[in-house]
């Protein structure tokens, strides 16, 4: 593609260069993958300024470089394109080399600190059964009409925006109608999804995560907030305590969700059971009964959140309650490890305050025993919750296996001695055990009959970070091994 249809429409001035005629084969934010049919755009990152490495860039023979600084001694066959912010401008520019994907297919964004990943399966899962050719963007995988696809990106939730735009290009070329996609408060408050033509914004609920990089609730709502200014229909969990200020930011139309406020589409009559919920919702003056192979409350909202989005969709309400019949487990969410011993083993992806309330709450509805929890916190991220997840874990839990999660560059043993301060002043019984397997193991060799055991942090995943390695280890695996044996 020409650089002049690359740069069209994007707000800056060239300051270098003029041959704007020149093909680009590929965009790069990467200096060492700069090279002569390559448009380099220069990012101030939050470790690195990307603008120190345009010497090297120019001279393994890049032609074409967006900036947001003044750079100097450039040759005069280089064009030099300034912007007033790179990663804004980068988000056009993605979508014009990718010929603006997005614009063509029906975008269901879905943020807040938890139930992301389980309402886009949810929302995936009533546009299949209504036969729409949908794809997925999210924690877990990539999908394309239900099916993995080997695409990787760098981040965990949200693809970076040169990776964004190119995957939208692909499901737009395999003809998909519908994609949904988790969005971060990272990647909306580092202009990732901006020029991203959005149908529904959908918000789940806040509670404290990322405070490391936000710094305040305040600014971590108002980074969740901005999707409801690049779409068309906002849905929005009017029982968080964070709804009202989402509420009042946001600038498309608005649809609430709930069980205990008044609001749009409330959840009545809900009959909690041990592998599926049971609830009815008024839709256009009737009740309608809707019944989900997922156990727990918040699998009710999640339910909610895909209920309400259909509704504001104009699908047919017949179609969406067949399609919430039809919903099956997400991978790593309140996930159930099958075992011959009378007490129940589940994985789940819980890893915030919030999360694991939700869970221990919903495992506590069906459990006639203890409830165990094995649980950590990972290192290099917010520290100020680890005491607070502590507290939870003992308050509502009987037993509490405190363990390592992604520790990274941090001594496991020093989480653990944050996460105790929360668990001490209980007077719950509980244990410290650095390595995971062989707390998982603790907890299913004290289970009795009836117990249930939450194995809680990591969910899907399948590594763990330990210092600068990345080594196998897959919660369920563990489980079922050590059930085996």
């Amino acid at each position: 593609m020409k650089l002049s249809e690359i740069f069209k429409n994007v707000d800056g001035v060239i300051i270098n260069g003029d041959n704007l005629s020149q093909e680009i084969e590929s965009i790069t934010i990467n200096s060492r993958k700069a090279g002569s049919n390559s448009l380099f755009v220069a990012i101030v990152g939050l470790n690195v300024d990307a603008h120190k490495f345009i010497g090297n860039v120019i001279e393994s023979g890049c032609k074409a470089i967006v900036v947001e600084k003044d750079i100097e001694n450039v040759p005069s066959d280089v064009v030099i394109f300034k912007v007033e912010n790179s990663r804004k401008a980068l988000a056009k520019i993605a979508s014009n080399f990718y010929e603006n994907p997005s614009k063509g297919l029906n975008m269901i964004g879905v943020t807040g600190t938890n139930g992301k990943t389980s309402t886009t399966y949810f929302i995936e899962s009533v546009l299949n059964y209504i036969k729409r050719k949908t794809a997925v963007i999210g924690t877990v995988e990539i999908r394309i009409d239900g099916k993995k696809r080997d695409i990787d990106f760098a981040t965990s939730t949200t693809p970076d925006t040169i990776e964004l735009n190119q995957m939208l290009k692909i499901m737009a070329d395999e003809g998909c109608e519908d994609v949904i996609m988790e969005v971060s408060s990272h990647a909306l408050e580092l202009n990732k999804v901006d020029g991203i033509d959005f149908k529904v914004g959908v918000f789940t609920n806040l509670t404290q995560d990322h405070l490391d990089f936000h710094k305040t609730m305040e600014n971590y709502c108002d980074a969740k907030a901005k999707l409801f200014n690049m779409c068309e229909i906002g849905v929005i969990n009017k029982d968080d305590s964070w709804a009202k200020r989402m509420i009042e930011k946001a600038s498309c139309k608005v649809y609430t969700y709930g069980i205990d406020s008044e609001c749009d589409f409330r959840a009545e009559k809900i009959e909690y059971l041990m592998d599926r919920v049971k609830f009815s919702v008024k839709i256009d003056g009737k009740y309608v009964d809707f019944e989900l192979g997922v156990a727990g409350r918040f699998s009710v909202y999640n339910a909610l959140a895909c209920i309400s989005s259909m509704v504001a969709m104009g699908y047919d309400i017949e179609d969406i309650k067949n399609g919430i019949k039809n919903i099956k487990g997400v991978p790593g969410r309140i996930q159930n490890i099958p075992n011959n011993k009378g007490f129940n083993v589940i994985v789940d992806y819980a890893h915030t305050p919030d999360g694991l309330e939700n869970i221990i709450n919903a495992v506590r509805e069906f459990t006639k025993g203890r409830v165990i929890t094995v649980f950590g916190c990972g290192g290099d991220r917010d520290r100020t919750k680890r005491p607070i997840m502590g507290e939870i874990v003992a308050r509502l839990g009987d037993i509490a296996i405190i363990t390592s999660d992604n520790p990274r560059s941090e001594k496991p043993e020093d989480i653990l001695k944050e996460i105790e301060v929360g668990v001490k002043p209980l007077n719950k019984e509980y244990k410290m055990v650095v390595d995971r397997k062989e707390a998982i193991k603790v907890a299913i060799e004290m289970a009795k009959e009836n117990d249930s055991i939450i194995i809680a942090g990591k969910g899907h995943e399948d590594y763990q970070i330990i210092g600068d390695k990345t080594i196998h280890f897959d919660d369920a695996e563990v489980a079922r091994e050590i059930l085996g044996e």
